[in-house]
């Protein structure tokens, strides 16, 4: 039990004897016990020294150098010069020393710790300005080595700003806290920037009002990050200069809050610090932007828009769905993003360099031809082909079923409508049936209805707009010999492998918002709703 009046501990002693002496061991005085080195001082005879101790010794060893110290070990809780020993000491003097002079040698968390307490208490600088910029470097410096670094210094660094009047070093905390500062603060800085005439707005501030995690995403993992940082400053400046010249008005005005708030702030929460200097508390008013939802679903419309530009750009497969930006803003993006990301090629030399190869070269063209031929319809002799009358060119030509030369007249190759999908190896047999000039006959669809009505209303869109050239090369990719059957297919729709899976991932891309089909095969996470049609073969 604590005495509050001695500030002492005091004990009971129970005796639990119950043959023979136990010998006791005392407990000693707090106040008995010492510190040791030059530098040592008490306040009270304890250990911890009080926050106005810590200020006067820090003070008084201000311009304590040490030439040269080997490095030794300190962690504490609350680390302070007191609790260190001599050779801690020593290597912390040594260690200071080097920092000032821009170097940064390794070092322990707790060294870095009494250093930061020394800055934000006034110890080591002139102007206020000179100490932020010591505790940004020492930060910066050590942010990678020692990234328990981070939950403190993002805190501290905002109340040194707001202390010393400095809200526009924010936009450098955005940068270092990667994003990760508190609401208020990061509205504080997205007002101010959206304020300006040209506001570009850093990919870590903005990823703090787009409505999911921006970092979950492939693209985003597999290298995307650096291209969204560079553009989309760019992006939100020019979709702003747009609304001021069409709409009398920027994001600001047209998305930012009415009103502003007010909110009390504890400083320098867990630190050693002498609140007699600057307070315990200071006001922090800002414009809760972030709580606008109107404002959020543009931020969260713009980077999805912005990104899936990129991708395009990047060649990058796969886009993003959900609400996308109306059609004005997006053609806008689209259109300067075009321009920025051809002009970084430009400026980094990465224009493609194309080398031909004759003997591809003459191959291309064998196979162009082919095609060429197989979608052409010959004029001469077909005046009745060209009214459109199929019926009158099918009776000319009795060698040829009537359904063929209509599927003909759609420009398709006459072969590919009086083929059967037991032609294909490993594909599911159906009935053939006449064909219309707009299709192949029998493979209207993957699914029956039963299967249908059980779909996703987007799989439901995605099975509407397949052609039966794409039901058959679906199919043949679900067969036992995928690519013999696909070749087969490509061969009887007189194209190649490569169009068909391109056409059938550009009705993917407009139904269920991804591609289907990568690497010539059905990629796994879409395989579900083919698992019936696989049933069937």
């Amino acid at each position: 039990m604590r005495n509050r009046d001695a500030g002492q501990l005091e004990f009971m002693e129970i005796d639990l004897r119950e043959e023979g002496e136990i010998p006791r061991v005392p407990i000693p005085d707090r106040s008995a016990l010492r510190q040791t080195g030059a530098y040592a001082a008490r306040s009270g005879g304890g250990i911890l020294f009080s926050e106005k101790k810590f200020v006067e010794e820090a003070k008084r060893l201000v311009d304590m150098n040490v030439a040269a110290a080997e490095r030794v070990p300190f962690m504490s809780y609350w680390p302070t010069y007191g609790v260190m020993d001599d050779a801690q000491r020593q290597w912390y003097f040594f260690w200071r020393s080097e920092v000032r002079q821009g170097r940064y040698p390794d070092t322990d968390l707790s060294y870095v710790f009494v250093h930061v307490y020394e800055l934000i208490n006034g110890i080591g600088w002139q102007q206020p300005e000179a100490g932020y910029g010591q505790l940004k470097e020492l930060w910066s410096q050590y942010q990678a080595r020692l990234p328990q670094l981070d939950a403190y210094m993002q805190e501290w660094l905002v109340d040194y700003a707001l202390i010393h009047r400095l809200d526009g070093s924010f936009g450098e905390l955005v940068d270092l806290a990667d994003g990760r500062l508190p609401a208020e603060v990061l509205d504080m800085e997205m007002c101010r920037l959206l304020k300006q005439a040209e506001p570009h707005i850093p990919l870590k501030l903005l990823q703090r009002y787009v409505e999911y995690d921006i970092t979950l995403s492939k693209f985003y993992r597999d290298g995307g990050r650096e291209a969204l940082a560079e553009f989309v400053p760019g992006t939100i400046a020019v979709v702003n200069a747009y609304m001021t010249r069409t709409r009398g008005g920027g994001i600001w005005e047209l998305y930012g809050p009415s009103g502003e708030k007010t909110m009390e702030r504890v400083l320098f929460r867990k630190a050693v610090y002498d609140d007699g200097l600057y307070g315990k508390k200071a006001l922090l008013t800002y414009s809760p932007i972030g709580e606008q939802p109107e404002f959020v679903r543009l931020a969260t419309q713009l980077f999805r828009s912005i990104e899936n530009k990129l991708r395009e750009l990047s060649g990058f497969r796969g886009r993003l769905r959900g609400n996308s930006l109306e059609p004005e803003l997006a053609k806008l993006v689209e259109r300067y993003l075009d321009k920025a990301y051809s002009a970084r090629q430009e400026k980094h030399g990465e224009r493609t360099i194309i080398a031909i190869d004759a003997d591809k070269l003459a191959v291309l063209q064998e196979e162009s031809e082919y095609v060429r031929q197989a979608l052409t319809v010959e004029e001469a002799g077909d005046p009745a082909l060209l009214e459109g009358d199929f019926g009158t060119f099918a009776e000319d030509q009795p060698d040829l079923p009537a359904q063929t030369t209509a599927g003909s007249a759609a420009g398709l190759h006459p072969a590919a409508e009086v083929f059967e999908a037991e032609d294909i190896p490993g594909m599911h047999t159906f009935e053939t049936q006449p064909t219309t000039a707009s299709g192949l006959a029998g493979v209207e669809t993957l699914w029956d209805e039963t299967t249908l009505r059980e779909l996703d209303e987007e799989w439901k869109q995605f099975a509407a707009a397949l052609a039966p050239r794409h039901v058959l090369a679906i199919l043949a990719l679900l067969g036992e010999q995928p690519d013999a059957a696909l070749m087969r297919v490509a061969e009887q729709c007189g194209t190649m492998p490569a169009l068909l899976l391109d056409e059938i991932n550009d009705v993917a891309m407009e139904t269920i918002g991804d591609l289907l089909v990568d690497g010539d095969r059905i990629m796994d996470e879409y395989m579900d709703p083919f698992e019936h049609v696989k049933s069937m073969r």
